[in-house]
């Protein structure tokens, strides 16, 4: 009886104090919501900027998910269960299906293209020797983005990975980082041909609805069946004039492992906190350490932090549908991705140890809420605050 009631006792100290900095002071919030709402309140402003939506996790809470702005001119605001494209974000998504499917006994990532019978062809017959791990790490030997006008003039997927077969290798395969779109998403083929299932099915089963997604979801259809939808909008060049309204294309809802998913900034919260193993059940620490470790130094990446964000991330590699860094002077390891299609723009960024990240979707091309990225993340380091999304900054000689 003693037993039973002393950790009755324990439990119910537990539930009140539930929130990680009760349980231990050192995980105490550190970043500054007042000045981040501040911050992203004027970026909305800015007229490059039609809806923006931002969420934080720290010490592995959601503490942070707003919207800014509006669906489209004259629309509805942004709220934080408004549904955006996630652009190349998806890429992460087929990784994590395919290292499930792999922890499952079902598929090997050392297995070679070939052996599931997709329509993905390569140089010299490469496809019988490049792997999954190959093909989620971008080393498949061809150009970077092979093929991907042919994708956006309509022809059919499926069509356009055969004839990669024609293309001359530029390294062997597994040598070269050259990132893809049209040859990644064989990975819908494999997770298709080893489900027996759609590969929205498969995501959703293995994914969205375990870890409560509920607005996630594959395809335009899904995105504009939503109650609240963010409409794409591009400005072209550097021309005054608000970001024009485009009509929402199927160009790389066709590549749906390569660019397929919608779903709300709280469903990307969500799904950034799985990533830092905080729902083991769902994505276990093996199918995480598989997916983060990086397996291919990135320079083009790199030239590009180094030259706009004065390189405050530093080694950039590629890992499985992943990207990792070291952050700042201290070198902390942080893994992320950015995406974009036409009208729309995400990104995610988190540092696993610190159970701390950010993810930002914006419906517009501008690159100014990049920014959002650094800021936030300088915030959970203490770091000292520097202008990364340029609103204090004149960029009249380069742009926005």
């Amino acid at each position: 009886m003693l037993m039973l009631s002393l950790r009755s006792a324990v439990l119910s100290f537990c539930l009140v104090a539930f929130s990680p900095a009760a349980l231990n002071p050192a995980s105490a919030q550190v970043i500054d919501y007042d000045r981040l709402d501040q911050r992203l309140t004027r970026l909305a402003a800015e007229d490059e900027i039609v809806g923006l939506a931002v969420a934080v996790i720290e010490n592995g809470e959601i503490r942070f998910a707003r919207g800014y702005g509006v669906t489209t001119h004259g629309g509805t605001p942004v709220s934080d269960t408004t549904v955006f494209r996630w652009a190349s974000l998806s890429k992460g998504v087929a990784a994590s299906e395919v290292t499930k499917l792999a922890e499952q006994g079902k598929l090997s990532l050392a297995d070679p293209v070939a052996k599931f019978g997709t329509s993905l062809r390569l140089p010299g017959g490469a496809e019988r020797m490049a792997t999954l791990e190959d093909v989620l790490s971008h080393q498949l030997s061809i150009v970077s983005n092979a093929f991907d006008t042919r994708l956006e003039d309509g022809r059919d997927p499926a069509e356009i990975r055969r004839s990669l077969g024609n293309l001359k290798a530029i390294c062997p395969v597994g040598e070269c980082h050259t990132y893809q779109n049209v040859a990644f998403d064989t990975l819908s083929e494999v997770i298709e041909s080893v489900t027996h299932t759609s590969y929205a099915d498969a995501v959703r089963k293995a994914l969205f609805e375990p870890l409560g997604m509920v607005s996630a979801s594959i395809g335009r259809v899904g995105l504009q069946a939503s109650e609240s939808w963010a409409e794409p909008h591009v400005k072209r060049g550097r021309t005054a004039g608000l970001p024009e309204r485009k009509v929402v294309n199927d160009d790389y809802y066709r590549v749906p492992a390569a660019g397929g998913v919608n779903g709300s900034i709280r469903d990307l919260a969500l799904y950034a906190r799985a990533q830092m193993g905080l729902e083991p059940d769902v994505l276990s620490e093996f199918a995480l350490a598989q997916m983060q470790t990086p397996r291919v130094y990135t320079r083009r990446e790199q030239s590009g932090i180094t030259r706009r964000y004065k390189g405050h991330m530093k080694d950039a590699r590629y890992a499985l549908g992943w990207r990792v860094y070291k952050y700042g002077e201290t070198g902390t390891r942080v893994v992320g991705h950015r995406g974009a299609v036409e009208g729309y723009r995400s990104l995610i960024l988190f540092d696993p140890e610190k159970d701390t990240g950010v993810v930002a979707l914006w419906n517009s091309s501008s690159r100014l809420p990049v920014g959002v990225e650094f800021e936030v993340m300088d915030m959970a380091y203490n770091l000292p605050p520097q202008d990364w999304m340029e609103l204090d900054t004149d960029r009249a000689g380069g742009g926005k």
